[in-house]
């Protein structure tokens, strides 16, 4: 008789990548437990990708009256608390921290962080539970690198960040990144003083030279942000009257006093859960997986942010049901990651799918390129957009490898090109489909056309 479980599957971790295995798989009659240290429904609808929209939709809001022309010389104020407020109150609408989410698909919620006994128990609190199978989707954490001080200095998370119920007069910004660049963009547009200290020769180093100017243009030009790249965080300090951020640049140290720090310096995969307990390997950068999310130890899968990799709400609910699917009907697909939008919503709003110049130049792939600004479309004009642009990467065949979109809701216009990448269309049926002319996707139209008449 083989050993009696209390689940038949614990999922560890409620975000959108635990989220879907856990439904799916109670959907499918399996008994299932769900355990979430802190909010249920996990960061991305609970701490960042709800608030954060919430928040920017604010702050583009506030920043588009101020320069609209009928507005002009209007003393136009507003309440961060209210704001903060509806922050919450949107999280709450979306079903953040809902725990009858869950149950009502059949999933046990179970309150608290794990540790792994051996690989068939957790430790949950004074409680212990076993399962014939285990999926880690513990996410992400905060990573501070290698700056003193940290302990003494109140600084500011993303999280805490957009929650601020007083605008400070200067904040500076630890990390150009993705995230970095969202938070510039809210507190500029607010009208506060930005600093942003970025150690990589560019903002947004992830991205191609091009879109990075772009943003960095807007940035200084537009919102009056001071961008320092190339400069290296290595202490904060505080007393009574400030805060101090002590940075080398050109191999010089140099001091900033400001009244409020930020850091965003990017994640790392949340590995503290005894997983050496259960043989379950891993790095710094992530659990090791195979192609089918299974880990070293046969019974425990590993999915999302935790494996170190990209990181997107829709990209870990998509291993999440895959995974389950699997597990479900016996069956080993391995992700397709064709086609997923990486975005930063600045204003305007930026995606990247699929490959970028520099990743096929790191893979020394031969491509070409098609850019077409918004200022050159009649859309940029009627908006008075001279900052973005469409620009689209095909190879020799005139297949799209990779594309970028730097433009007013960015994100509702890549679906096509996330569709043609994903399923490997030929960029004359981009350029062939029928495109409003006043719309900026006629940019997308456009840059398909230049790209089959290049050769």
């Amino acid at each position: 008789m083989g050993k009696k479980y209390d689940f038949e599957y614990i999922v560890i971790g409620s975000g959108p990548a635990g989220s879907a295995a856990a439904i799916n798989l109670a959907k499918a009659k399996k008994h299932v437990g769900l355990v979430e240290g802190r909010f249920f429904g996990g960061s991305n609808l609970n701490t960042r990708d709800v608030p954060f929209a919430v928040a920017l939709n604010f702050s583009h809001a506030y920043r588009r009256t101020l320069t609209l022309p009928e507005f002009r010389n209007q003393d136009i104020t507003f309440s961060l608390p209210t704001a903060v407020s509806h922050q919450l109150q949107t999280v709450l609408n979306c079903g953040g921290n809902n725990q009858n989410l869950f149950k009502i698909s059949g999933v046990t919620c179970i309150n608290g962080y794990a540790s792994f006994l051996d690989n068939d128990t957790i430790a949950v609190g004074n409680q212990k539970y076993t399962a014939k199978n285990f999926i880690i989707a513990t996410g992400a954490k905060l990573k501070t690198l290698e700056i003193s001080g940290t302990e003494q200095v109140n600084y500011l998370t993303p999280e805490t960040s957009i929650k601020v119920h007083r605008t400070p007069k200067v904040v500076v910004i630890v990390g150009g990144g993705s995230t970095g660049c969202e938070i510039a963009t809210y507190y500029a547009e607010l009208g506060v003083k930005v600093i942003i200290l970025e150690m990589s020769p560019r903002l947004l180093p992830r991205e191609d030279k091009d879109v990075s100017d772009c943003i960095t243009n807007y940035f200084t030009r537009e919102l009056g942000v001071m961008v320092l790249t190339n400069s290296k965080v290595v202490a904060l300090e505080q007393d009574n009257t400030a805060k101090r951020v002590i940075f080398v640049n050109s191999r010089t140290e140099k001091m900033i006093r400001t009244d409020c720090v930020v850091l965003a310096t990017g994640s790392q995969p949340a590995l503290d859960l005894g997983l050496e307990n259960a043989n379950v390997k891993y790095k710094n950068s992530g659990i090791i997986v195979d192609r089918y999310f299974e880990t070293s130890t046969k019974n425990i899968y590993a999915i999302g942010d935790c494996l170190g990799k990209d990181s997107s709400t829709e990209l870990a609910d998509y291993e999440g049901s895959l995974l389950a699917s699997n597990l479900i009907n016996k069956t080993k697909n391995p992700a397709d990651y064709h086609g997923f939008i990486r975005q930063t919503n600045t204003n305007p709003t930026l995606v990247t799918i699929g490959f970028n110049e520099d990743d096929l130049t790191r893979r020394d792939r031969k491509y070409k390129t098609s850019i077409v600004p918004l200022s050159d479309i009649p859309a940029g004009k009627i908006y008075n957009s001279p900052y973005g642009f469409v620009k689209l990467i095909a190879d020799k065949n005139n297949r799209l490898l990779g594309a970028c979109i730097i433009a007013p809701h960015a994100d509702l216009l890549a679906s096509e090109l996330s569709l043609a990448i994903r399923h490997n269309l030929p960029v004359v049926e981009i350029a062939s489909t029928p495109h409003p002319i006043n719309s900026y996707n006629y940019a997308i139209k456009l840059a398909a056309k230049n790209l089959l008449a290049k050769k």
